[in-house]
């Protein structure tokens, strides 16, 4: 556990752990904009290179239940240490890849490897400073998460115009290295051996389902649904998995998860709440680098550069968060977040074929502000009334959660995109006739559709009016969901200010 000299250290163990954190969440988006150039690198098609992000978190997802007792049985030094270095190995490995099987098993490594790292950290931060200095702590631990997925499309863009990208994975060593470095050299070893018994039937079940899940989301939209054999398939083994777990959680003497998570209000709210801000935010960080580059015909680095606003916008909340949270109550203060959320995501969907990057960049920096006011809050209320002896399980549940609803965030978004980008094409292509003189007279003559060439520009353009409509639509779904976080704010209790920084003293 924490010792003095860890204490006397803390500042630049913090720095080390967050370093990491970073590493671990760029990862999750720098693929993002590298995709097409990584596509024609391997022969890939369309719908395979995108298990190059989903298998990245699919590993992510599931193995993250599984790091609170692995840290308890081994030692959280070591844990830690193991983690870095896998994918820090990965990454190069990645890098290497020659075909679409070897980036695809890599990022499954990257993924299993990196699934300690956040609710670790939290976990030793929370052990590491005082009550009065969390609020701090967790503001600029919650950088590393927000500012992660920010900041990868930025990166990756630049690496692959200037570069290759091969290098949005070799970037990991020196951010891998140093973080290894200072947790070697200054956090004290533990030894373990404090794990309670471990539920393999639990652990099997939830990775069931989020397995089961994961696939059926991706695979759903290319597979027709549930006119497809394998989908049902999926479908069952994640019913099978989420049936398994519930009862196992309800009956087994030790489960995977502790029982009492369940009866804390403020954290069962706060934890979903971390699930429906994963979709929302992981799905934006997703979807943006696409449209600018697809439809607008923007370069990987434009397109980068104008997801960093985004960043800014979030270090603008984070900034404001040791203020705020000494004189505002950390409900209020989620509440205000949600709110310019909402304006951002009302923003996106006016979006336009015409807009400039203005647009993007002002809507960037106002989501990145709600969601800057959204997750050093939610970390203090999640953990306010919960016992200290479950805070390494309550981080793992949390982060899975936010995990996994980054992953069904970007699938469903993907899979709506392409369903709603489908209908369009269908309304806009009925409505034309080529007989119509009006039609003649406005059409371009490189759009004739007396003409192959001219039939297939005209359906390029049909098309790209379609997918924008497509953005626009799913961006309504998204602010939808953002109205839904509103009543999970009835489940947290309110937390005084002077209260809301006194995490341990809840249950002194």
């Amino acid at each position: 556990m924490t010792t003095q000299a860890d204490i006397a250290n803390r500042i630049p163990i913090t720095a080390a752990m967050i370093l990491a954190t970073l590493m671990n969440t760029i990862d999750s988006t720098i693929a993002n904009v590298a995709l097409p150039h990584i596509q024609g690198s391997v022969s890939a098609s369309q719908d395979q290179i995108t298990w190059v992000l989903t298998s990245y978190i699919i590993a992510t997802a599931i193995m993250t239940p599984l790091s609170g007792w692995l840290s308890q049985k081994i030692g959280r030094k070591r844990m830690f240490l193991m983690s870095i270095a896998g994918f820090t190995v990965a990454s190069v490995a990645c890098g290497l890849s020659t075909s679409l099987a070897e980036i695809v098993i890599f990022r499954l490594l990257q993924g299993v490897a990196g699934a300690t790292m956040m609710p670790l950290s939290q976990t030793v931060m929370l052990d590491l400073f005082p009550p009065r200095q969390i609020p701090q702590v967790m503001a600029l631990w919650s950088s590393a998460i927000v500012l992660g997925p920010v900041i990868g499309p930025a990166l990756g863009g630049w690496l692959t115009e200037n570069s290759s990208w091969r290098w949005v994975f070799f970037i990991n060593v020196p951010l891998g290295a140093l973080s290894f470095l200072g947790l070697f050299l200054l956090m004290s070893a533990d030894k373990g051996g404090r794990q309670r018994p471990f539920d393999f039937l639990g652990f099997g079940g939830i990775a069931m389902f989020i397995g089961g899940l994961q696939l059926m989301l991706d695979r759903g939209p290319s597979q027709d649904w549930f006119s497809s054999t394998e989908i049902w398939t999926e479908t069952i083994v994640m019913m099978i998995g989420l049936w398994i777990f519930v009862v196992q959680t309800l009956t087994a003497a030790q489960p995977f998860f502790h029982r009492d998570l369940a009866k804390d209000r403020n954290f069962v709210g706060s934890s979903l709440f971390s699930f429906f801000v994963g979709a929302l935010l992981f799905a934006a960080t997703a979807l943006l680098p696409t449209l600018m580059q697809n439809l607008l015909g923007y370069s990987a680095l434009q397109a980068g550069y104008a997801s960093m606003p985004r960043g800014i916008g979030s270090f603008m909340g984070f900034m404001m968060m040791p203020f705020l949270m000494r004189r505002v109550s950390a409900r209020l203060i989620v509440f205000t977040g949600v709110v310019i959320s909402l304006y951002a995501v009302w923003r996106m969907m006016h979006f336009d074929l015409s807009m400039t990057m203005t647009q993007i960049v002002v809507a960037g920096l106002i989501q990145g502000l709600g969601s800057g006011l959204l997750f050093a809050p939610m970390s203090v209320l999640a953990y306010v009334t919960l016992a200290p002896h479950h805070r390494p399980e309550g981080t793992t549940v949390s982060t899975m959660l936010r995990t996994l609803g980054s992953s069904v965030g970007i699938s469903l978004m993907q899979a709506s995109l392409l369903r709603e980008g489908s209908s369009a094409h269908a309304t806009l292509a009925g409505r034309i006739d080529p007989a119509d003189p009006l039609f003649k007279a406005t059409l371009p003559a490189i759009m004739d559709p007396g003409t192959a060439v001219g039939l297939q520009a005209l359906n390029s353009e049909i098309t790209r009016q379609a997918t924008m409509i497509a953005y626009d639509q799913v961006f309504s779904y998204m602010f939808l969901t953002t109205l839904l976080l509103f009543p999970l704010l009835l489940i947290i209790r309110p937390v005084r200010p002077s209260r809301g920084i006194t995490i341990e003293a809840a249950h002194e």
